[in-house]
């Protein structure tokens, strides 16, 4: 056992195993990889216990600033600081908290009221704030009148207003105004920089995520890739096909989100790489794409898995490897089930998520045979 390093464990319903050694937290999740595929042993990577996050979503309450109560999703537990935040974040949560206090806030129950949430991301060199707001609010000018003093004093480099309907619990949406800086942040991770949507998906633990796209591009190292083709599906802002794109001579990235196909783009013509091509497409449509051959395939899908279309297209091409980059290692079970012609060569357990029960798991497959 260990002591919880947070004054709110237990009734916070983030985090869930600071009572737990972390040497534990790590067997604990690599025997669930274990017991959910069939390889010998897993390589563990990780890096802080604590203060790594990149990315928290607050909640405004009538007290200030929080989380949902463990148990009970409408109630706010209030939180001056949270231990997994970096210290850049806590400090905008110190900001906030002071800035905002007072303002109508928003009712989870009755679905009015106007403050929901605040958006905060901090990676190594760049920082934004995103103030989330109920669309149907009739303050909305005056909490516009609020965020944009906000913005002259704080020390983020972007604030943004995002409107989201009140039956909805999400905190971001394409209907958002740019109050300081822009709608972009920007990170680098072994020396290719990479820009991504402030309103869009990006790994919140900035090191560990480094050290997974390090491991990766070494696997690929391991098989004759120069005159092959890879396909990075679920592709992203591009984060893996341009790590990589040395190491082939075409890669095709496929994505569904407009916005990040668009990052994709930027950071392409930003680390001034010519051999990469993002396609704004579903992977459902894996099969309408001409794909060249010899060809290896990194897929990172979402919690749901690789669509059925796609695995299915994926058995069709029979590519000489399939690195599987997973945050759900049920679903990484079960689609391997599917992919018929492949067995795991090596897996990897990455330790993105500290002090909560989340994995995430490298898979490297190779035809069967």
């Amino acid at each position: 056992m260990a002591k919880p390093l947070c004054p709110y464990f237990g009734k916070c319903g983030g985090c869930s195993f600071q009572d737990v050694d972390y040497a534990e937290q790590l067997e604990t999740k690599k025997q669930r990889i274990l017991e959910a595929v069939d390889v010998e042993d897993i390589q563990v990577f990780s890096g802080r216990e604590y203060f790594y996050r990149h990315r928290m979503d607050l909640v405004f309450h009538e007290g200030g600033l929080g989380f949902k109560e463990r148990g009970a999703w409408y109630n706010i537990v209030d939180v001056e600081r949270c231990v997994i935040s970096d210290e850049k974040l806590n400090e905008f949560i110190r900001e906030i908290r002071a800035f905002f206090s007072g303002v109508d806030v928003f009712h989870v129950k009755k679905k009015r009221g106007t403050f929901r949430y605040a958006v905060i991301r901090t990676p190594p060199t760049d920082s934004s704030i995103s103030i989330v707001l109920n669309q149907e609010s009739p303050g909305l000018e005056e909490a516009e009148a609020k965020i944009r003093e906000f913005a002259k004093i704080t020390s983020a480099y972007n604030v943004l207003m995002t409107l989201v309907p009140p039956n909805r619990g999400v905190s971001v949406s394409e209907e958002f105004t740019v109050i300081k800086g822009r709608e972009m942040l920007k990170e680098e991770y072994v020396g290719k920089k990479f820009w991504y949507p402030i309103q869009g998906f990006f790994q919140n633990n900035h090191d560990v995520a480094e050290k997974m796209h390090i491991y990766i591009n070494g696997l690929f190292r391991e098989h004759k890739t120069q005159n092959a083709h890879l396909l990075d599906l679920y592709g992203g802002v591009g984060t893996f096909a341009l790590v990589n794109a040395k190491l082939f001579k075409e890669v095709v990235s496929i994505e569904n989100s407009e916005r990040a196909v668009e990052a994709a783009e930027k950071n392409i013509e930003e680390n001034k790489v010519d051999n990469v091509h993002p396609l704004l497409q579903d992977s459902k449509q894996l099969k309408q794409i001409e794909l060249g051959k010899p060809l290896f395939v990194v897929v990172d899908p979402p919690r749901t898995g690789i669509h059925p279309r796609a695995v299915k297209r994926l058995n069709e091409l029979k590519p000489e490897a399939i690195i599987y980059v997973s945050c759900n290692v049920n679903q990484l079970r079960d689609d391997l089930g599917k992919l018929v012609w492949y067995k795991i060569k090596s897996a990897a357990l990455f330790d993105l998520f500290p002090q909560t029960p989340h994995i995430e798991t490298v898979a490297e497959l190779i035809p069967q045979g």
